[in-house]
């Protein structure tokens, strides 16, 4: 079976949550495009979006529908000469009306998971549940006259673990987009011990064709996105119980917070990071690495008594942010949440006394002038070259944070999750968007 014939009968599991939605989005995309090309003419091409909820799937269509205009708009050079052979399609308004309908036209919503099983290939972004996700699989394999090929976008489960529990013989392959998956160009693409070669070749052709940067992980637990994500949540949350004794909880979070943003120059701070994926999204991937690795322990008690405490963070469904570690307005971070009073501590209250406490430091370059700049080398070393002769407190927790960032880079290299510092530089700034890699020289 072609390329071209493989996306002929897709599934989406997850369609309308937040990953799902954008994978629906590109996929409908990719085959729409294929669907346009004359020798494909007169082929039917149908994408499934299975959700559990017929109101989110009629949200997912809205979305779909504002994506498409946009992505239309901005490529109707090329649509022109895809509707070349359509003369009723005349000014660029028509054209882009058509394809929006051309590519909405190929998606079916449902609440019924019988509908994969006439698929050929089904992407998968569901809850974060190994026997969901084995459960959901098995059945469709075991229904599915066509062999299907599965694409998981989990972020943590080893794959040979789904491929096994579900016995796909190899038809498995992880494909972990990062959030949101239609603008983050990064793509984790990890085999499980026994994916089928034509499995991860259809893996990199589809990312090439979605112009995404790929990396490979080799099949451990976390893969090298989380397995430094979560790490570096368990050193920032450490160092606020260390902390304790000269600062209290609240200033201590809004220090790491401050730390690991403006003097690491990330676009983040930890806790706001934390917030974005969902205090009880890393919680229970912390709990897969855990139960996977050896010799280690990936858990953290204060994400446990947030959650406790019923703070999860998260984010709505038009992509606002809900309050979770920190309490936001208009986005940003207005406040911290103190489990001792069970209510939020307003940062305005707090910055005078922590940055006191932190003691002079030099000023960091904003993340974004960074990012951007022809001369982010030069403008690095030269602020972490007055980090590093800084004597202060403040400066003492920014170059231990950074050294143990990159720490963390080297671990997934020694411990064969990632095969070279390039690919965990990479995912860290693509998939991240760090100014930086954390295996660096800067310090």
């Amino acid at each position: 079976m072609s390329y071209e014939e493989r996306l002929q009968h897709v599934s989406v599991l997850g369609a309308a949550g937040k990953m799902g939605s954008g994978i629906l989005l590109l996929t409908a995309v990719e085959m729409a495009d294929i669907s346009l090309k004359p020798e494909n003419k007169g082929k039917p091409f149908v994408l499934n979006a299975i959700d559990v909820s017929d109101e989110a799937l009629a949200g997912v269509m809205k979305y779909l529908k504002a994506q498409v205009l946009k992505l239309a708009e901005k490529k109707v050079v090329a649509l022109r000469k895809a509707y070349a052979l359509r003369p009723d399609l005349i000014d660029n308004g028509e054209i882009i009306d058509q394809y929006i309908f051309d590519v909405i036209s190929l998606v079916r919503t449902t609440t019924r998971l019988e509908s994969a099983f006439d698929s050929h290939m089904v992407f998968e972004a569901i809850k974060e549940d190994p026997d969901l996700k084995i459960s959901i699989f098995s059945k469709i394999s075991a229904n599915n006259p066509h062999q299907p090929w599965f694409f998981t976008n989990t972020s943590s489960i080893p794959i040979t673990k789904l491929d096994e529990g579900a016995g796909l013989k190899g038809r498995i392959i992880g494909f972990h987009f990062y959030n949101p998956p239609a603008v983050q160009k990064l793509v984790e693409i990890i085999k499980a011990a026994g994916t089928l070669p034509e499995v991860e070749a259809f893996a990199l052709q589809y990312a090439k064709n979605l112009r995404k940067v790929v990396v490979p992980s080799h099949d451990v637990a976390g893969f090298i996105g989380n397995g430094h994500f979560m790490r570096d949540i368990l050193y920032a949350t450490a160092e606020v119980e260390r902390l304790s004794k000269d600062f209290t909880y609240v200033e201590a979070v809004y220090a790491m917070n401050r730390i690991s943003q403006d003097y690491l120059v990330r676009p983040m701070g930890i806790f706001q990071l934390i917030d974005y994926v969902g205090v009880d999204v890393c919680s229970f991937i912390m709990s897969v690495m855990d139960n996977h690795l050896e010799g280690e322990t990936i858990h953290s008690p204060l994400l446990d008594h947030l959650l406790a405490q019923g703070v999860k963070g998260g984010q709505f469904s038009d992509g606002s942010q809900k309050d979770g570690v920190l309490k936001y307005e208009k986005g940003r971070p207005v406040a911290i949440y103190d489990p001792g009073t069970k209510a939020y501590v307003a940062i305005s209250g707090l910055q005078s006394v922590v940055d006191e406490k932190l003691g002079a430091m030099p000023v960091p370059p904003a993340w974004k002038s960074v990012v951007g700049s022809k001369s982010k080398d030069e403008i690095l070393r030269s602020y972490f070259g007055q980090l590093a002769s800084s004597s202060s407190l403040g400066a003492g927790l920014a170059k231990s944070y950074a050294l143990r960032s990159c720490e963390i880079g080297r671990q997934l290299i020694n411990s064969g999750v990632a095969m070279n510092e390039n690919d965990v530089n990479t995912v860290l700034l693509t998939g991240f968007f760090h100014a930086y890699g954390p295996i660096n020289n800067y310090l």
